[in-house]
């Protein structure tokens, strides 16, 4: 409806000899001001020379309700235009439901563009700790919703195995590994402090033995076998959460394999970098930076930024046309700068999408839970999902916007009741499917869909909450792609809450289960519609919908 009201509103303009200016559409706050309102009159009235309300009449004047399928036709206010559907119209249109039933909200909007989501990239040096679970269930339900409007996404995981923090590692468990021993030896100042340390350092006195006691001193074994471990339980916790990667990155092969050095000789044909002190600066003041910037110490480590540039670059090299990082608000510093050099190496920035999301708090009920590093103790994703289940991990975590932080209520994701949104997004599908199972052994064919569709009177969905249901289900198509398109997850979340809310009235107000076969059947189909919708939104969520609860 909104394409068709923007093509003839378009038309009218021009007819008019109105300027022609982006007109767009939003579902009025107060629902009985319509379905849609346009303030393309508000907006040409200046230019126009004359009140907003006399272009909002003279608009009006030349639509057509009859032929638009629409009731009602009404000037609002200071000049917005509102349009309300008329009943059959959203009737028809939801017949649409049933026929694409699983495929129903999805389209090919970006005609299989090729897209790289890159998100979790936590380095294996221990396990994922609950406050990673933002950024991995935001990242699954990104790429969900891009392959949802037709992107060809490659998911991506970014890891370094290689310096200081391997190193930490690897001297973290050596120093475990010798005091299990019963050697009075120091624990490294920044050495890693969990249990796990000690969990791995008993694995390797079982298969080694103290052989291993006067080792070299770049701990090379302690080094491999911390890192296969750490990133044996990552992968564990990701795929208790149906989290696959397509694409395991190792930034250590950006240094075997040249690219670091590609990037540097790249910089230095175009005057970008020179050197100070033993360092090699990059001049970020060209760029708009406030100073320029280390990428290469006087030790000859690289900083962040240039293997992220390196990498960035590569992204580019394998093909794809949009680029999706998504990180945590720690990161937001270095950003300017990787994509200052990606634009010195002369590619297009544009086609890059950075996702900072806040931070992430827990408390249980009025109790704050709290993660101290002095004491070693972590809550790790591993035990959250343990205590509140996948379901409600996947929901909470995307339940507000990235740039807010999120404060997860471990208690009410546990809680069996209405407060729960995932509970009770979960308990409109289980009641829907038990009305479903009751009407087959009454002799319906739910699990057709055609059949529905053919044995359905749909001129006996009259009632209010039955038009209203509709609408909101008929809406799910365009908050998919409105989610996609601006990265905004939660308001998926938002959505499927209404409709859930919107079904529960119409639950109480109208006997599904009645004594009228045909009406009982109309309402049925209802009933289907809803569960439809209902299934693809949390599929997008990676949230299951159990048919009993």
């Amino acid at each position: 409806m909104k394409e068709r009201l923007h093509q003839h509103v378009k038309k009218i303009l021009a007819e008019l000899s109105y300027p022609s200016i982006d007109i767009i559409f939003d579902r009025p706050k107060v629902a009985a001001h319509g379905d849609l309102t346009t303030n393309v009159a508000m907006m040409l009235a200046k230019s126009l020379g004359k009140n907003p309300r006399q272009v909002a009449q003279s608009i009006v004047e030349k639509l057509d309700a009859k032929s638009l399928m629409l009731s009602s036709i009404e000037i609002a206010g200071p000049g917005f235009i509102n349009f309300k559907f008329a009943e059959n119209y959203v009737v028809e249109q939801a017949k649409e439901i049933l026929r694409a039933g699983d495929k129903f909200g999805a389209s090919d909007a970006a005609h299989g563009k090729k897209t790289n989501v890159e998100w979790v990239s936590a380095n294996p040096t221990g396990m994922l700790h609950s406050g990673h679970g933002r950024q991995v269930i935001l990242g699954q339900v990104i790429a969900n919703l891009l392959e949802w409007t037709g992107h060809k996404v490659t998911r991506e995981y970014y890891f370094n195995n290689a310096g200081n923090q391997m190193r930490n590692l690897a001297e973290s468990i050596y120093a475990r590994y010798r005091q299990a021993l019963g050697d009075d030896y120091p624990f490294p100042e920044n050495g890693y402090q969990g249990e796990y340390i000690t969990e791995i350092a008993q694995e390797i006195i079982k298969e080694k033995g103290s052989s291993l006691r006067e080792t070299d001193s770049e701990r090379i074994y302690f080094k491999k076998y911390g890192e296969e471990w750490c990133f044996k339980r990552i992968k564990a916790t990701l795929s208790r959460l149906g989290v696959q990667h397509d694409v395991f990155y190792n930034e250590d092969s950006l240094y075997s394999e040249g690219k670091i050095q590609e990037v540097i000789q790249a910089f230095r044909e175009k005057d970008l970098v020179y050197d100070q002190d033993g360092a090699v600066w990059y001049r970020a003041t060209k760029f708009g930076a406030d100073k320029d910037r280390v990428i290469v110490k006087s030790t000859g480590e690289p900083t962040y930024r240039l293997p992220d540039i390196a990498y960035h670059r590569e992204k580019y090299r394998r093909g794809f046309e949009l680029i999706v990082d998504i990180f945590g608000a720690d990161h937001i510093a270095t950003i300017p700068d990787v994509l200052s050099g990606v634009t010195a190496l002369g590619f297009d920035t544009s086609k890059v999408k950075v996702i900072i999301h806040q931070m992430v708090s827990f408390v249980n009920g009025e109790e704050v839970v709290k993660m101290s590093k002095r004491n070693a103790k972590t809550y790790t994703l591993d035990e959250l999902i343990d205590e509140v289940g996948v379901d409600a991990v996947h929901y909470f975590f995307v339940m507000r916007s990235v740039g807010t932080h999120l404060e997860f209520d471990i208690a009410l994701a546990k809680e069996q009741s209405d407060k729960n949104p995932v509970y009770y997004l979960q308990y409109a599908h289980a009641r829907i499917a038990s009305l479903l199972r009751f009407a087959q052994q009454e002799g319906f064919k739910i699990e057709d869909r055609t059949a529905m569709l053919n044995a359905t009177d749909f001129s006996l969905i009259t009632s209010k909450e039955e038009i209203d249901l509709l609408k909101k289900l008929l809406e799910f198509p365009e908050i998919v792609q409105s989610c996609a398109l601006t990265y905004e997850p939660h308001r998926l979340t938002t959505y499927l809450r209404e409709v859930a809310e919107t079904f529960h009235r119409f639950y109480h107000e109208q006997r599904v289960i009645n004594d009228d076969k045909k009406l009982m059947q109309a309402r049925l189909t209802v009933c289907l519609l809803t569960k439809i919708v209902i299934a693809n939104g949390c599929k997008i969520l990676a949230v299951s919908c159990p048919e009993k609860m």
